[in-house]
């Protein structure tokens, strides 16, 4: 009598006894089939996948009862359970709500058809309530590991969305900050942080004119490091004397920074949201492209990355001229390309992707919509972007916020109003730090 089939999806990539439960259960019911989700299918709705999908292969390979892996490659069944029309399918019973419900419902409505059975067993009460991955955070927080996770999210992930961090707390908020999309049986988060050039120096104070130098900044970095896992990517602003950005290269990469973005302006450095109301001058593009070179050739592993932004638009020296450098710049070792604008409408941007994809197309450019914040991140990804960055808005929301609570306390010589209406309760403030009680 031919054995009857069991159909089990896996996403984890650390196994805990909750998992070898739904394992034995499947066992008792028949010949195991693993579903195992693809690092695509993993990275849009959690985290990516510390071990890739073949690592991951081998491992339930060799787990008893089992006799098949094969890919799965959505959170949702239907493909496979169309394909394997399996007997039963095994899932812990902690699907019954959030972003899985309709994965839920979608088994339940496919196994109707050929009188397929859902079991579903207890989740295990131990993990219930443990995010395992936090508890690897110490291990995962490498300086190895880290900077290799962007060049791993650019292979698996769409597109990578980054947010600004200026400091640990901008940090935590960049790393915990999730919405569910039950729709699209997804969790949305940002994937990476942007160090900006912008916001280090207001935070502190001071004019955006590279003036807070690399030390100060490392500071900055150690700060956001020490209570996040995602990757970082540092504004670099020129990149200073090439000598000099040898030594920064070294240092940022053997802090576990992803990549580093320097721009190709030369002199004083203006901030290019000023647009034509202040003269931007443009280095020669075979100087910066020798910057380019030098710092390429001074990085250690393959996991890093230099991004080469064109100011080209900024200066009004137009699309031809961008295209231009930006193939001296990839031909000089680049990584990337970060192609900026001030204007609104983003045409000049999507007229130099459209001639830049046909190209480059597995060149990975990055846009900063701040301008033309109209666009959808989808929009832009099918533009061209590959990265998109909100590179100040954590900054710029806090600020009026400030602002007010001070004004407010003037007016009324008390917090009350303020802690009211404006402020969080000071035990979520302790409760958001970790180790905070």
């Amino acid at each position: 009598m031919k054995n009857k089939i069991v159909y089990i999806a896996m996403a984890t990539d650390i196994i805990h006894t909750g998992h070898m439960k739904i394992m034995e259960k499947g066992r008792e019911y028949g010949d195991i089939i693993i579903g195992l989700l693809t690092d695509e299918a993993i990275a849009r709705y959690k985290r990516v996948p510390i071990l890739s999908y073949e690592e991951r292969k081998k491992i339930f390979e060799n787990i008893k009862g089992v006799t098949a892996v094969i890919p799965q490659t959505t959170l949702d069944y239907t493909e496979n359970l169309n394909k394997i029309r399996p007997n039963y399918v095994i899932h812990g019973d902690d699907w019954k709500s959030g972003i899985q419900t309709k994965v839920r419902e979608n088994v339940l409505k496919e196994l109707k058809k050929w009188e397929g059975e859902l079991i579903e067993i207890p989740y295990t009460e131990n993990f219930k309530n443990l995010d395992l991955y936090s508890s690897y955070k110490e291990i995962l927080n490498t300086p190895d590991y880290r900077r290799s996770l962007l060049r791993k999210m650019l292979k698996i992930k769409p597109y990578i969305r980054v947010i600004e961090a200026s400091n640990g707390l901008m940090g935590l908020i960049a790393e915990n900050t999730k919405v569910q999309d039950p729709e699209k049986m997804a969790i949305k988060e940002f994937d990476a942080m942007w160090l900006s050039s912008l916001c280090n120096s207001a935070i502190k104070g001071k004019p955006d004119i590279e003036l807070v130098d690399i030390t100060s900044r490392i500071n900055t970095i150690n700060e956001i490091m020490e209570v996040t896992t995602k990757p970082i990517l540092f504004d670099g602003d020129t990149g200073g004397k090439a000598e000099h950005f040898v030594y920064n290269v070294k240092t940022l990469e053997r802090l576990g920074i992803s990549a580093v973005v320097i721009e190709d302006k030369k002199g004083l450095k203006k901030n290019s949201l000023f647009g034509n109301s202040v003269k931007h001058e443009i280095e020669d593009k075979e100087v910066f492209a020798a910057k380019i070179r030098m710092g390429k050739q001074a990085q250690i592993t393959r996991d890093f990355m230099i991004f080469a932004r064109l100011e080209s638009l900024i200066a009004g020296f137009g699309v031809e001229d961008a295209l231009d450098r930006a193939r001296t710049y990839l031909n000089s070792g680049a990584d990337g390309i970060m192609i900026h604008s001030k204007e609104k409408n983003g045409e000049g941007i999507f007229e130099f992707l459209k001639i830049f994809k046909r190209e480059y197309n597995d060149i990975p450019v990055i846009l900063v919509p701040t301008t033309y914040n109209q666009f959808t991140e989808r929009e832009l990804f099918k533009k061209g972007a590959s990265i998109i960055i909100y590179a100040n808005h954590l900054l710029r929301s806090a600020y009026p916020a400030m602002v007010k609570t001070a004004k407010s306390i003037l007016e009324n010589e008390s917090s009350r109003l303020v802690s009211d209406d404006y402020c969080m309760p000071i035990d979520e403030i302790i409760n958001l730090i970790p180790g905070g009680k």
